[in-house]
């Protein structure tokens, strides 16, 4: 077949301009943008566990990177990144490499034969100080309030979907076989145990995948929570405001400040009266709550707005049920639940 000389002329000027041509995705730039501000720049961690250990770069494939990044980590910290594409995630993992020497390992899919009630009890006896009674990982996200500064790292969850689809059993033994210098996470062969028991171990975490996508399933279902409590009021506006703030003191809640929302846009005076937000705090719950995840921070101390429009008078206030989700940490669930109960008690005290 012959190409006719217009088209040859036509695609290399497209060649030279740059046009047509879809440059490789830049895994720094990405990184950068969607890791470091929990893995730091230089991946020594922070928020997110620290990546450039030599200990768990020169041990995990990068086939786990890739999973890792693709599935997240259900009701943890880590999101799932499903909008990135291949080459994206690949490129982001190159780049991770670059911060060792060493070659990555091959993945190694061959299946772990243990026995799984022996692998409870050693993980009972062994892992669950760090790894929680049933798995699901060490209490905390951040390096401040979270945890202890000396410790670099949370341990992870292993009763989780998305380590369960990441993580091979043979790098899963190997970990175990062999601690992680540089984090809290000790060689279990050093420690006394045989290679039968970190076969059991094994066995007795690859179980967990029925609980995990229980878990998963359950999480997913919040998503369908309103991001949003409102209740319109039978009051006016001031009376409606009166009653909110008797119903905050009597949850023993402190009331810090009122204003409203325009405060410091327009000129002193000039605010709109009818768009007020109320300040409030309970500082056992602030601490409890940023103890699990310092995050949590962007939405405290607790508001609820009041607003007047056509004649109506509502109270809004954010869905603390959503914060597990938004902030994937299932550790928040429980905390969230109490708040939520709260927060609608605040709402409905306040409109009786």
């Amino acid at each position: 077949m012959r190409i006719s000389r217009p088209v040859i002329f036509l695609s290399a000027c497209l060649i030279l301009s740059g046009q047509g041509v879809q440059a490789a995705p830049d895994g720094a730039e990405l990184y950068g943008r969607y890791c470091s501000s929990c893995h730091g720049l230089d991946g020594k961690g922070g928020v997110g566990v620290p990546l450039s250990l030599p200990s768990f770069l020169d041990t995990v494939p990068d086939e786990y990177l890739k999973k890792t990044i693709r599935n997240g980590r259900t009701g943890r910290i880590m999101p799932a990144f499903q909008g990135l594409s291949d080459a994206q995630i690949s490129a982001v993992v190159k780049y991770i490499r670059g911060w060792t020497d060493k070659p990555a390992i091959k993945e190694d899919m061959t299946p772990i034969e243990g026995d799984v009630k022996k692998g409870e009890k050693l993980f009972a006896e062994r892992c669950s100080q760090c790894h929680g009674e049933e798995g699901r990982g060490g209490r905390g996200t951040g390096v401040t309030l979270s945890r202890k500064r000396d410790l670099p790292i949370i341990a992870p969850a292993l009763n989780n979907s998305g380590f369960l689809a990441s993580a091979s059993d043979v790098m899963i033994r190997d970990t175990i076989a062999n601690g992680r210098e540089g984090t809290p996470m000790i060689s279990m062969l050093s420690a006394g145990l045989t290679k039968s028991d970190i076969d059991d171990l094994v066995a007795y975490i690859r179980s967990f995948e029925n609980s995990a996508a229980v878990l998963e399933k359950a999480l997913n279902g919040q998503a369908d929570e309103p991001p949003v409590i409102m209740l319109e009021s039978p009051y006016d506006m001031e009376e409606t405001i009166e009653n909110l703030k008797q119903a905050i003191t009597d949850q023993n809640f402190t009331l810090i400040r009122t204003d409203y929302l325009d405060s410091g846009l327009v000129e002193e005076g000039k605010e709109n009266k009818k768009q007020v937000m109320l300040h409030f705090c309970n500082f056992g719950f602030l601490f409890d709550a940023l103890s699990i995840d310092p995050r949590v921070g962007m939405f405290l101390p607790c508001r609820v707005t009041v607003v007047e429009k056509d004649g109506k008078v509502t109270l809004s206030t954010i869905n603390p049920r959503r914060l597990s989700t938004l902030f994937n940490n299932d550790e928040l669930s429980e905390d969230c639940d109490k708040m939520y109960e709260v927060y609608s008690g605040l709402l409905e005290d306040a409109t009786l």
